[in-house]
């Protein structure tokens, strides 16, 4: 593993990582629904303003994909993860309607060495993304696995 690389012993409690900013356009909302959420709101300008969500609205799914793009950027592209075991907890709070700018944080809560795999250890994370308004959109807890940079290390 490279020494600059972020690994298990970077990821201190309480640190936290800003996910930058990221403008969702009508024309890639409706590309992404049109892959894999066809519903009308997601669509159709028209359809979106009849719904519940008051305007053409990313999916929920797109909305999160989004997030993991920000998440790569910030820190897992220069990092040693090697992946995750799944999701904690998802929660779609606020629509994201097209123009919106979303920005985030992701904030390690807690860290543990495995000890089936004394070279890895596991950081669980809450993230939070907002719009342009400050309105949280999506909060999500979940465990990452990252490489030790010196796995015979007491840490």
């Amino acid at each position: 593993m490279a020494r600059n690389r972020l690994a298990y012993e970077d990821m201190e409690e309480g640190r936290v990582f800003d996910l930058g900013s990221r403008t969702l356009t009508a024309e890639e909302i409706i590309e992404f629904a049109g892959a894999f959420d066809a519903q009308p709101m997601h669509l159709d300008e028209e359809a979106g303003r009849r719904s519940l969500l008051g305007g053409l609205a990313a999916s929920g799914w797109h909305t999160s994909c989004v997030f993991m793009r920000m998440m790569c950027d910030a820190f897992l592209l220069d990092s040693a993860s090697q992946g995750s075991p799944g999701i904690s907890e998802m929660r779609w709070r606020k629509p994201v309607l097209a123009g919106d700018t979303l920005a985030g944080s992701s904030t390690v809560l807690s860290r543990r060495r495995l000890r089936s795999r004394p070279g890895l250890g596991l950081v669980t994370f809450r993230h939070v993304v907002t719009n342009q308004r400050g309105e949280t959109v999506i909060e999500c807890e979940n465990p990452i696995l990252f490489d030790l940079r010196d796995p015979g290390d007491a840490a």
